[in-house]
């Protein structure tokens, strides 16, 4: 008798997990409260990350492990990133079988690009387009599982919460927001894929879909928060209709250069400052250096200088968005920009095989706190979304307990929190998750939180004490009263955990290598 897995969420991660648990041989429920056209995953601009040295550069996968960790400031996983980089290469030539468009070189080299803290090219792009080719190709290919039954896709269904024997997950439980019809789906494991925290904040990159609620409930029944405080800036963002509009660091990558007026000149203050890498160092740092520039001067992205024939082939989506959404063409004036909450790095806490704490749960994509540690590479979510994906699958399929889908405990639904404490809360974690954080900001927030109810401001309460008790500045997490890193104490993953009463915050050695 076949496992039933049910999948919540239709991102990446859900249909790489949809199309991995089929290929099992397993039945797969796949549950989103939006289509899959709609997924975050279909923002993705820039690019995939895999070492394919198709630029005699004499790329490897190790060397893409090394900048991975390097880049997460020694905070992932080294098992988990090491399987990931190795398995990049062949997941990108699937990807190419499977009908992805991407950029070629010559007749049958995939084409690569560079990207923020990496020497070498190794970003697989489809113009400025490459989540939404992976996820046109993805969409097909379940639709197929669909079509033959072995899939069967709950849309317009949303997460309400867990069905639980003891420490056992035996299913969820959905509702239909169409007829607000309650249902209970019993399963033999639960991988969630959600996305990010978005909803915390409100005014992120990402979609408005990804609200953190599930995670949030996940929360609540007692499932771990891993380096919540691990929130990436991404350094070039605009202010867009109440949201941030991403640009893509691919415009750097093809050229792109970051200036602000000094002296009443140009001053290519990254160029200057990192000439190694110059724009295109690790997004933790060169966000730390706009907003610090912008005290000072307004900052603009220069892409001007880059051929018609690059942005033709290239950046078309990135230069039509410019234009219809900020009126700017790009080949004739810089961009004014700022750093915008862009990825979480931090989520549910997972192991190697992406199983939670719950037994038969488990968690892929952006989450959970998989691959990136303290700051995430640019190309590496897309990827990190599909390896992920697989893993979690082949882990529930192989690995899941069977157990009495009888036998759930009394389901227990938590208060809905109310609009205008969301916007509260949003205006909290903005102003005390910056860029740049402090000791009394952190308090301040915390004192605010803790009186809203819901599971969203719990959450909330989770990163801004997470971020409190990491007394040093790491990656995306900067504290300005705590300038420098500290291994001794820090050289850990912050594990949040609710018991029902109180939040817990402890630090756990990253395993090591084997």
């Amino acid at each position: 008798m076949s496992k039933t897995i049910i999948i919540i969420g239709a991102g990446l991660a859900g249909l790489s997990a949809a199309l991995q648990a089929a290929e099992n041989g397993c039945d797969v429920k796949l549950v989103s409260s939006f289509p899959s056209e709609r997924a975050q995953s279909v923002m993705a601009e820039g690019g995939i990350n895999a070492a394919l040295n198709t630029k005699d550069e004499n790329d490897s996968p190790e060397e893409h492990f090394t900048d991975t960790i390097k880049a997460a400031c020694g905070l992932a996983d080294p098992n988990a990133v090491w399987g990931m980089t190795q398995a990049a290469p062949e997941l990108v030539h699937w990807l190419l079988k499977l009908g992805v468009q991407f950029n070629m070189s010559g007749y049958d080299d995939v084409e690569l690009r560079n990207f923020g803290g990496q020497k070498k090219k190794r970003t697989a792009f489809a113009q400025s387009d490459t989540g939404k080719q992976i996820m046109t190709a993805m969409i097909d290919a379940v639709r197929r599982k669909e079509a033959s039954g072995m899939v069967e896709r709950f849309s317009h269904h949303s997460f309400l919460t867990l069905r639980l024997c003891d420490n056992i997950c035996c299913g969820c439980v959905i509702r239909d927001e169409y007829s607000q019809e309650t249902v209970e789906l019993p399963g033999d494991a639960v991988i969630v894929a959600t996305g990010g925290m978005h909803g915390l904040f409100g005014n992120t990159t990402g979609s408005l879909s990804n609200t953190g609620e599930v995670t949030a409930e996940l929360f609540r029944l007692g499932v771990p928060l891993a380096n919540g405080e691990m929130i990436q800036y991404h350094p070039t963002t605009v202010k867009c209709g109440g949201k941030r509009m991403l640009i893509s660091e691919a415009a750097r990558g093809e050229g792109g250069r970051l200036f602000a007026m000094k002296d009443g000149k140009q001053w290519y203050f990254m160029e200057e400052k990192y000439p190694e890498l110059g724009n295109l160092m690790p997004r933790d740092i060169t966000a730390r250096e706009i907003w610090k520039v912008s005290h000072e001067s307004e900052v603009f992205l220069d892409m001007t200088e880059i051929s018609d024939e690059i942005i033709s082939n290239k950046l078309s989506g990135l230069a039509d968005d410019c234009m219809t959404y900020l009126h700017k063409d790009i080949r004739k004036e810089p961009v004014s920009v700022l750093p915008g909450i862009h990825y979480f790095m931090g989520g549910i806490l997972v192991d190697e095989q992406h199983r939670t704490p719950i037994q038969n749960l488990y968690a892929a994509g952006e989450c959970c706190a998989q691959y990136h540690g303290a700051n995430r590479l640019g190309g590496n979510s897309l990827l990190g979304a599909l390896y992920g994906g697989r893993v979690a699958a082949k882990s529930a399929c192989e690995q899941a307990d069977v157990v009495d889908l009888s036998c759930a405990t009394q389901i227990d639904f938590p208060p809905a929190s109310q609009i205008s404490e969301i916007k509260q809360l949003n205006k909290v974690m903005q102003e005390t998750m910056g860029v740049v954080r402090n000791e009394n900001t952190l308090l301040n927030g915390i004192q605010t939180v803790q009186a809203l109810t819901g599971n969203l401001p719990l959450l909330g309460m989770a990163v801004l004490k997470s971020a409190l008790a990491r007394k040093e500045s790491r990656g995306a997490h900067w504290r300005e009263d705590y300038p420098k890193s500290n291994d001794d104490d820090y050289l850990k993953t912050t594990v949040a955990r609710f018991d029902g009463k109180q939040i817990q915050i402890s630090f756990v050695p990253v395993p090591e290598r084997r």
